[in-house]
């Protein structure tokens, strides 16, 4: 399974009087797709992280992750992204997920999370493609959505 993010790069104001950041709408314009150290900085750190870490904050993009453009309630979103694999012993994972968690891996520039996974139910031998989608609202609403589609 994995985790993948969206994110919008930040743009200034026209008024800087009223607001000196502007967070917008997710598109294809204005996705960002810089590499990052983890907590979403550019500068090298200190502090020792695991690879699955790290490697959230670097973009991957669609031909690297071989996924595609999805369709949204709010948005199109590209098939690339920053990316989390849940791959591992649970206790890795835990770990890895309280550290994303604390380096403020999902933030206010986030616009999209997909979780997706491939269920199989064994007594129909049935594949099924699992798409988990919460859109982040610039007015800080969240609106998710799940698709199922048999393989």
């Amino acid at each position: 399974a994995t985790m993948r993010q969206l994110r919008v790069k930040s743009e200034l104001c026209s008024d800087q009087r009223i607001i000196s950041i502007c967070e917008d709408s997710y598109s294809f314009s204005n996705e960002e797709t810089q590499l990052f150290q983890p907590g979403w900085t550019i500068n090298a750190t200190t502090e020792e992280f695991s690879s699955p870490v790290i490697k959230a904050f670097n973009y991957s993009t669609s031909d690297e992750l071989d996924t595609y453009t999805y369709v949204g309630e709010f948005g199109t979103y590209r098939g690339g992204g920053y990316v989390y694999e849940f791959r591992g012993r649970l206790s890795d994972m835990k770990t890895n997920l309280s550290a994303l968690h604390q380096l403020d891996w999902i933030d206010e520039k986030t616009r999209a999370v997909f979780i997706q996974l491939t269920l199989y139910n064994p007594s129909v031998q049935l594949l099924t493609a699992v798409t988990l989608l919460a859109e982040f609202l610039p007015t800080s609403g969240v609106y998710t959505t799940a698709r199922f589609e048999p393989i």
